[in-house]
């Protein structure tokens, strides 16, 4: 073949790529063509490697496209994770869940502790593994959802704010039951909840024991219907008292004034001006 006419051919790939939207095909298409050449490379192989890259590249897009959806405050995944902090933790578990079955499952996950014992990282996390697969996710604050809640039901739009949260493969509703909330906005939040019930998961961080949700849903009967939504099937994991970010704090702070410490002064110094 001459090569006015592998010129023509290359063109005319990335045409065809760039109407069926293959950019790494037309990118490496005739780079993998001629060393399908060289080393007499079945055909079909040749199609398969450049389709395989194409797929590879997609999903690579495509799982950076949903962590950026997500509204993480902070990409955190798994391997940040310091379990040497926290031994008590079930890491196997952890590991387990970010592969993602408890999604198909829809089975939701809550985490209970302390500020700063790492519920909002584990649960980012989590989060963040489900986009990395290709799933939605969505992350928010129980105080932001309750409050786009208000304002889409002020608007009349509350239908279609509901129907967006109930479609996510994985929601994840930070800081549940540090505030208080009125009935009507209890409601609200229960709304959604119960649309995505059995159907896919939420995964949930409190720093209240289940005994002491009354005070986040004043209602009890709410309150119940709530729990059994939440709890049902649920991987339920305490992340303890203890503070990761006051320990290492305070670690920080204990580094910093050794290293200011002042040197002490050689006898033999003084005596030897």
């Amino acid at each position: 073949m001459s090569a006015t006419a592998e010129v023509d051919l290359g063109s005319r790939i990335v045409e065809l790529c760039r109407e069926l939207k293959l950019p790494a095909v037309a990118r490496d298409a005739t780079r993998q063509a001629t060393e399908a050449v060289r080393q007499r490379t079945d055909p079909l192989a040749y199609l398969v490697d450049l389709l395989e890259t194409e797929l590879t590249e997609r999903r690579a897009r495509r799982a950076q496209r949903r962590t950026r959806e997500a509204g993480f405050p902070i990409v955190k995944t798994l391997e940040s994770f310091d379990f040497s902090r926290s031994p008590d933790l079930p890491e196997v578990l952890l590991r387990r869940l970010c592969v993602g079955e408890y999604i198909e499952r829809a089975e939701p996950v809550i985490f209970i502790g302390e500020p700063g014992t790492g519920k909002t990282h584990l649960a980012s996390a989590l989060g963040e593994a489900a986009a990395r697969q290709g799933r939605r996710v969505k992350f928010t604050t129980a105080a932001g959802l309750v409050t786009e809640l208000v304002e889409a039901r002020d608007a009349q739009e509350l239908g279609r704010v509901v129907r967006r949260y109930s479609k996510v493969s994985l929601l994840i509703l930070d800081e549940l039951a540090y505030l208080p909330l009125a009935r009507s906005d209890a409601e609200l939040l229960f709304r959604v909840l119960g649309e995505r019930t059995e159907r896919l998961p939420v995964v949930i961080t409190t720093n209240l024991p289940f005994s002491e949700w009354t005070t986040m849903f004043p209602d009890p009967r709410l309150c119940r219907a709530i729990l059994d939504r939440l709890t049902h099937r649920a991987h339920i994991i305490d992340t303890g008292k203890k503070s990761i970010r006051l320990e290492e704090t305070l670690a920080r702070q204990g580094r910093r004034a050794k290293s200011k410490k002042p040197k002490t002064r050689n006898r033999k110094d003084d005596e030897n001006p």
